[in-house]
């Protein structure tokens, strides 16, 4: 089940790439995680949060090599456990007191901390997914794979919406896209899908380029959304303004560490959990981002890099699900930062300050290696 042997044979270049993912969430956090406003360079980089973050660091590389030595078919035996769990914690979500107004933590009093069930959903989604697509590949054409494969995903896909998590349960959808391509379902579904998706994306894309302008749109939308929904389609709240300026403050070259004069004050909203992007923008401009984006588009490429030498059907449809899984992350928040889509609170993976990210984060890395040192067995 875990052999020790295999992890000799991982993808080692994903190595240096998540430890400078992982050092930029420090120099973040650190920085606006200080209490003094004056002399920042001086105060310690070990904040408390930054120890916090360090932690959850280290139990995710634990959780990762785990994962990495552990034999990924095995995960076929515990796909209707693990789905059963995901849904239960789901739904117990609704018996506990909301925390910020929304039910989507789970508060851990003797560790002090919060534990978001949705951030381990997507990712058990995949593995049902992968399981039920394999097992249906000879009748993937039927109506009926379609059909279950969509409460596979619809289950969850509620729970979470009725959290409210949109940015979360959305995430879902490209991630189901990708897996029914990768599981030869019919066609014109996915198709339809694609239509779907790609209509609402341009509708949200006209109201945040103002062709179509968003009070204008009011009168009906609100008939299908909530009023505090259709507010999070607005262009021009102040978390989308702040972000586009922190940006544009940065320059090419950044103003430097810790000497951020607009998110370092306090205002950019959440600048070290859904504005890290940037909040790090800010301080070490566009080349600092491009950097970022480098080493993103390098973690996309060797997931999907496991995809293309994969044997076996159900190791094919995990990996192209995680690759899928990571990229949609990284595309949401900083599509939301910059001003493209609405900003929903998708975490910017292993940046953004939070346990449940970096574990589930890991956790999929991890199951990543695990099919890629196993490539050559089928």
């Amino acid at each position: 089940m875990w052999s020790s042997r295999y992890l000799t044979r991982l993808d080692f270049r994903v190595i240096p790439v998540i430890m400078s993912l992982m050092l930029i969430s420090l120099l973040v956090i650190s920085s606006h995680t200080i209490h003094s406003s004056s002399d920042q360079v001086n105060e310690p980089f070990f904040t408390p949060m930054v120890r916090t973050q360090i932690q959850w660091f280290f139990i995710g590389s634990v959780v990762y090599i785990l994962c990495a030595g552990f034999d990924y078919n095995k995960l076929r035996e515990w796909t209707w456990i693990l789905y059963t769990l995901m849904v239960i914690s789901l739904i117990g979500l609704f018996f506990t007191d909301s925390i910020q107004r929304v039910h989507r933590w789970y508060r851990i009093p003797l560790l002090n901390a919060s534990f978001q069930p949705s951030e381990c959903a997507k990712f058990i989604v995949v593995i049902a997914l992968s399981w039920f697509l394999e097992r249906r590949r000879a009748v993937a054409w039927a109506w009926s794979t379609t059909f279950y494969a969509g409460i596979i995903v619809g289950i969850p896909f509620l729970l979470i919406l009725k959290q409210p998590d949109l940015g979360t349960a959305l995430v879902l959808f490209p991630i189901t896209l990708v897996m029914f391509y990768f599981g030869d379902l019919r066609r014109s579904v996915i198709k339809w899908i694609t239509v779907l998706g790609g209509s609402a994306l341009l509708l949200i894309a006209l109201i945040f380029l103002n062709i179509l302008p968003h009070e204008t749109l009011r009168p009906y939308a609100t008939q299908i959304l909530k009023d505090y929904q259709f507010n999070r389609l607005n262009p021009a709240t102040h978390h989308q303004k702040a972000a586009l300026t922190a940006i544009a403050l940065g320059g090419m070259t950044g103003t430097g560490w810790r000497k951020s004069e607009f998110s370092g004050r306090g205002w950019l909203p959440a600048p070290y959990t859904d504005s890290v992007f940037p909040a790090f923008g800010e301080e070490f401009g566009l080349l600092g981002l491009l950097l970022l984006m480098v080493l993103y588009y390098a973690l996309i490429y060797f997931s999907f890099q496991v995809t293309a030498v994969t044997q076996d059907p159900f190791g094919r449809l995990l990996s192209a699900g995680v690759a899928v899984y990571l990229a949609m992350h990284i595309l949401v928040n900083i599509g939301m930062m910059c001003g493209f889509l609405p900003i929903t609170g998708v975490p910017l993976i292993l940046v953004t300050y939070g346990g449940s990210s970096i574990l589930s984060t890991m956790m999929a890395l991890g199951v990543l290696q695990s099919i890629y040192s196993r490539r050559f067995m089928f």
